[in-house]
């Protein structure tokens, strides 16, 4: 096995520069079905498609043939998801968190620069129709066999199912009660089977799109966080493998293998680490013994896997162990898997942006059945499938229908289109005028392909008509691009090569040549001459909804003026800003001298001012702060000649907003809800993303020395430590202003290092002492989240505990206690110690760690302190601390749900009582608290039966 990891395969965020170039999440890779491309699709909203030549050929990385990037949409206003290609190859369809499924079609004419970047398509693909029907994001989509349906699933717990010819919406299905991540078909046809948060699979007749099974035993424990929940259908149609399962109550991670017809799971894939995301089988029927005839005892399947930790799995069916096992080839959680249609070549994407491709040599995966024998297997089933839509086909009167000669040939060798002697070609975009009656910016098209909008046509180069020297046609005023082709007489070519690669070049067959080449050169910075100026070339592309609007409404109802959505400063052009300081502020109406700051011994005796606990913030010429995951960004400059702040929302290259503050801007702040900006005198500004002013401007009497966001919440401390916290979206405080002049109270050397804020408005204080703090609302003080003091003695310290986790991976307390871990003290290992000493910090620790992830409303990590806090007590026998528990989690025996009686039923979002299930569940395997643990038991199922009959 070959294994390749390309850099060059990514997606960028666009809010960095080229010299700082940020790689953002790919969601999903798919490979075309002849071989010689892969789909992406990434956080930055843009599908993307390359060569995988580059990828599997050293020396065609090396000399650039065939180009690497062949193309880039970007008709989604959210991150891309889920890209699939249909099986004809003729079709991409890709699903976005916009809501909305968009099928994108080969189209020869539509090459070129992308518009408002630096990009050249040298591949040509257009949006052939946008699916709406989903009203959250679309997590995952799939083609059925024959390309006869597309369905897709999202976060809206639905699931819709399109004719995958004409296009339209045919059936919804509603019956899970959770987010749906994941669909796959059954290759003879005959089900669909999705699988959701809801803890189920479910298995859909497409004959009536009826429920024919619901299996939910594997899945009864699985976590609910994971990105994805893919799973995919053996190509024998014997068994579905399903992700995100466990075994031994949700203590072991594996992925399920269910059983065809009786929609059992009686299998299970065991070994990864932490929770199984994707499962994916390879296309192929594989024989046991090749000398055998095909049949049922005589075939097994491939399937990879790939989990949250970090690592790929390829099994084969007839082992009970994996063929290969590759840990940790990515930094973060694989999100997708995708085979090659000759199944030797495995794709695998990861939230890290990277992809990786694991080549098979044949004799690794020996007995690949033929594409004719599987078809046979297959048709023992005796399903019939429905007739296609009439008049409609994926497949051309010009193409053969059987494309598979086509693939096996392209697939590895990428020789397929070889055999031609013809020279190669460069197909460039000159600009024509339209008639008059166009009111719209647009590709012509080849009549040819207008014709059946499903089928494959050869192009065709488009007539042209009559033209001035710079290829510009007299007469229309609309502009329209057409597709030419190269004036050179080319040889005869293959059967194989007309047939075939006409109608749907590769890669190697697209417009390149040396950067030497003046061909090439006239390409890629060729200026048209146009009447419609078109602002993307000059400003850069608009983000998010605002691009589809720049795209779509080109013109207005007379077919005169170009339209774009008016914005506050949206004519300007994008800068780069360097931060300079500044040493005295040019005097303003807010302050007369920067010499001075008012808050630095401000606070003698009859001053009436506090003292300075936390440094101001130096004043510089530019303060900047990116809206995570997107490409925005909230700037702010002050400008040190004329006394001016200017606040400024940027997206991409375009200004979406301008403000002007009467102070210069110390800090500044951008969440996905929010912007916020601090100034010197002590004021605070809170915009939502389109600049209006969502809180009043906020007065705190000192200027803000730290400004921490998440979410709708805002943290702020004061010079004179002063902590505010609101809730912008509900426009009120989570607790009343509160100083941290309480922590100083004790160490002369304590000073408050950083902080953040949760969600829910916890502020997160991090100290020179190497203690966490937080304020509580409810008991009106500062509790410390964690200190140093427990790594003397925890079993459960997070310094003790693997420490190559990323911190994306790892719960909020388990960054707070990995931040403070520090080097462990060897020499405490020598100092005596009591004999409870390690039992009594163990408790400790965990009895902190619940109350704090409680604070924090982190229920994952307060359900594991809580199951390892049951598991200590329970080695250790003390029953005291036990029947403690369980009371507090089973609270009063008379209490009924809508009962008001001061016991709140949930922690954190989970059911007290669910928790107690688990801890007494723990208990029941101790020694020592079995009787205590079988009593309660008892006693719960009673009170959750009578819940059940109110």
């Amino acid at each position: 096995m070959h294994f390749t990891k390309p850099a060059w395969v990514m997606h960028k965020d666009s809010a960095k520069t080229d010299q700082s170039t940020k790689r953002v999440s790919i969601f999903s890779v798919h490979v075309h079905p002849d071989g010689s491309r892969i789909a992406t699709g990434g956080l930055d909203a843009k599908v993307r498609i390359w060569s995988t030549k580059p990828i599997l050929n050293e020396a065609s990385e090396l000399s650039g043939k065939p180009p690497k990037s062949l193309c880039t949409l970007t008709m989604h206003t959210g991150p891309v998801l889920t890209v699939r290609w249909a099986h004809s190859g003729k079709w991409l369809a890709s699903g976005s968190d916009d809501e909305t499924v968009m099928v994108w079609d080969h189209d020869p004419n539509a090459r070129g620069k992308v518009w408002g970047t630096d990009e050249i398509n040298v591949e040509g693909w257009k949006p052939l129709k946008r699916l709406q029907g989903h009203e959250s994001d679309v997590t995952d989509v799939a083609w059925s066999p024959g390309d006869r349906y597309l369905a897709s699933v999202g976060l809206d717990s639905a699931v819709i199912v399109w004719c995958g010819f004409t296009l339209e919406r045919l059936r919804k299905l509603d019956q899970h009660q959770g987010f749906v991540k994941g669909v796959c078909w059954d290759p003879v046809g005959e089900f669909m089977a999705t699988q959701s948060d809801d803890r189920t699979v479910k298995i859909w007749k497409t004959t009536d799109w009826s429920l024919e099974a619901e299996v939910r035993k594997p899945f009864e424990d699985s976590p609910g966080s994971t990105f994805f929940r893919r799973l995919s259908w053996s190509p024998d149609g014997a068994h579905i493998t399903a992700s995100n399962a466990t075994n031994n109550k949700g203590y072991v991670f594996i992925a399920a293998v269910i059983t065809r017809n009786t929609w059992t799971s009686e299998i299970s894939l065991v070994g990864h680490e932490n929770t199984v995301e994707v499962a994916a089988y390879n296309p192929h029927i594989f024989l046991r013994n090749r000398s055998a005839p095909i049949s049922t005892s005589n075939i097994c399947s491939v399937v990879a896997l790939g989990a949250d930790d970090r690592s790929v799995s390829v099994w084969q069916t007839k082992s009970a162990r994996p063929l290969i096992v590759a840990k940790e080839v990515f930094e973060r959680q694989i999100m997708d898997l995708s085979w090659s249609w000759d199944g030797l070549t495995l794709y695998a994407a990861s939230s890290d942006g990277t992809i990786a491709a694991f080549q098979f040599d044949p004799s690794e995966l020996e007995g690949i059945a033929t594409q004719t024998d599987q078809e046979q297997y297959l048709a023992k089933f005796g399903f019939t499938p429905p007739p296609i839509p009439e008049g409609y086909s994926h497949v051309s009167k010009h193409e053969p229908a059987n494309i598979a000669l086509a693939q096996t040939q392209q697939a590895n060798g990428f020789d397929a289109h070889g055999v031609s002697n013809s020279p190669e070609k460069v197909n460039i975009l000159v600009a024509k005028r339209a008639p008059k009656d166009k009111k719209r910016l647009g590709l012509v098209s080849n009549p040819a392909l207008s014709t059946v909008p499903t089928s494959r046509s050869t192009p065709h180069a488009t007539p042209l008509p009559s033209t001035q020297p710079n290829g510009i046609s007299t007469g229309a005023r609309r502009a329209q691009l057409s597709h030419i082709q190269d004036t050179q007489p080319t040889h005869t070519q293959s059967p194989l090569h007309t047939s075939f690669s006409s109608s749907f070049p590769d890669p190697s067959q697209q417009p390149f040549v040396d950067a030497s080449s003046s061909s090439w050169s006239r390409h890629a910075d060729m200026s048209m001459d146009l009447d419609v100026p078109i602002d993307a070339y000059d400003t850069g592309s608009v983000k998010g909804k605002r691009r589809a609007s720049a795209v779509i409404d080109l013109t207005d109802e007379t077919g005169g003026k170009v339209i774009r959505p008016r914005t506050l400063g949206g004519d300007r052009p994008v800068e780069l800003h360097v931060p300079k300081p500044i040493s005295k502020w040019t005097p303003s109406r807010a302050a007369m001298e920067r010499g001075v700051v008012p808050w630095a011994g401000a606070g003698g005796s009859g001053s009436g001012r506090m003292e300075p606990l936390l440094p101001t913030p130096p004043l510089v010429t530019y303060l900047s702060s990116s809206v995570e995951g997107t490409n925005d960004l909230l700037e702010v400059k002050n400008t040190e000649e004329i006394g001016l702040t200017e606040v400024a929302f940027v997206s991409g290259k375009s200004t979406e907003w301008l403000d002007y503050l009467p102070s210069p801007a110390l800090s500044v702040k951008a969440t996905s809800a929010y912007c916020a900006v601090g100034m010197e005198d002590g004021s605070i500004n809170v915009y939502s993303h389109n600049g209006r002013r969502l809180m009043p401007t906020l007065t705190l009497g000192a200027p803000c020395a730290i400004m921490e966001g998440s979410k709708y919440a805002l943290l702020v401390i004061t010079v004179t430590g002063q902590v505010h916290s609101w809730n912008v979206k509900k426009q009120c405080a989570n607790f009343a202003p509160a100083s941290i002049n309480t922590l100083y109270g004790f160490s002369p050397n304590f000073t408050v290092t950083s902080a953040t804020v949760r969600e829910n408005g916890a502020p997160i204080v991090h100290s020179s002492t190497g203690t966490v703090y937080s304020y509580d609302p409810a008991l009106l003080s500062w509790v410390k989240l964690a200190e140093h003091w427990w790594s003397e003695g925890s079993d459960f310290w997070q310094g003790r505990q693997r420490g190559n986790a990323t911190t994306a991976n790892r719960g909020i307390m388990s960054a707070i206690e990995g931040s403070i871990a520090g080097i462990p003290d060897e020499s405490a290992a020598e100092i005596p110690r009591p004999n409870w000493w390690s039992a009594a910090l163990t408790l400790g620790h965990l009895e902190t760690r619940m109350l704090s992830t409680k604070l924090l409303e982190s229920p994952q990590e307060y359900r594991q302190a809580l199951l390892m806090y049951a598991k200590k007590i329970a080695d250790e026998g003390f029953r005291g601390k036990a029947e403690e528990l369980v009371r507090e989690l089973f609270g009063p025996v008379y209490w009924r749900p809508g009962r008001e009686d001061g016991w709140q039923p949930s922690v954190v979002g989970l059911s007290k009582r669910d928790l107690l299930k688990d801890v007494l569940s723990v208990f029941a395997r101790s020694k020592t608290l079995t009787r205590l643990a079988t009593d309660w038991q008892d006693t719960l199922k009673k009170a959750m039966n009578d819940e059940a009959f109110l």
